[in-house]
């Protein structure tokens, strides 16, 4: 090799290299808890969507609206009459655990948007767990880390 080329030897090619990849793999370990925090974030968020979608179905179309939630087969549905085709089927991660609470795990919007039921059911997250909470009246509801 000529004294006056320039370039880097293979040996300090090696060297970044090494150390880009344990900067890397120390960032995609540290990025998992953000990841499961931001898993249930979005659990969270579109279970409250659905609910709030199938309470207005219920209103606009002033008709008798289901929600069941399966936890066996990790999915909830929403639909008008049994049989008929779902209005939202969801399907959700295995790390999500249904409880039945005082109240079972389905229960019916009416055509003025109230829920049929009142209680509370609850979810696991790993080590977490939520309790969905449906008050008397309107249909309101709210989740809260227990």
């Amino acid at each position: 090799m000529m004294k006056d080329q320039k370039g880097f030897t293979l040996l300090e090619s090696l060297c970044v290299l090494s150390i880009f990849l344990i900067i890397a793999s120390i960032t995609a370990l540290l990025a998992k808890p953000h990841f499961l925090y931001f898993e249930k974030q979005m659990f969270f968020t579109q279970v409250k969507a659905d609910l709030l979608y199938a309470q207005q179905y219920a209103i606009t179309h002033q008709t008798d609206v289901v929600v069941q939630f399966a936890p066996d087969q990790h999915m909830y549905t929403a639909h008008m009459k049994m049989g008929s085709d779902p209005i939202i089927s969801r399907e959700y991660s295995k790390m999500f655990e249904i409880e039945k609470g005082t109240m079972p795990l389905y229960f019916q919007y009416g055509p003025n948007g109230n829920a049929n039921k009142f209680g509370s059911f609850y979810i696991r997250a790993g080590n977490e767990r939520y309790q969905f909470t449906f008050l008397i009246g309107r249909g309101r509801f709210h989740v809260a880390k227990e």
